[in-house]
């Protein structure tokens, strides 16, 4: 299975309420980062939690936020990132231009 996203990318994780069984924290919601790695498929957890995910396989990335743009009045060292794995759909691409160092 191809791959969206490759490592480096600059990436936004969707802002959407999505009631029930969803992976994706909200304080994540909405926010930019990078992918650090790309990860193999799984089940689709959001739907196999209901029993209805009929084996549809989904990419996992490992994403790296900067902790001062989680949260605004973070006072910690200004290197400090948040690193979360983020499957494909709940990902777009934050720009148009390719990535750094490819």
């Amino acid at each position: 299975m191809s791959t969206r996203f490759v490592e480096n990318q600059r990436v936004r994780i969707a802002d959407r309420d999505a009631p029930g069984h969803v992976r994706t924290p909200v304080y994540v919601r909405g926010k930019e980062g990078r992918i650090e790695r790309v990860l193999q498929c799984f089940l689709n957890p959001e739907r196999e939690a209901y029993g209805v995910n009929g084996g549809t396989d989904v990419r996992l990335y490992r994403v790296r936020i900067e902790q001062s743009d989680l949260w605004p009045d973070y006072d910690g060292q200004a290197g400090d990132v948040l690193e979360l794995e983020i499957y494909e759909h709940w990902l777009e691409p934050a720009d148009h231009s390719h990535p750094e160092g490819a």
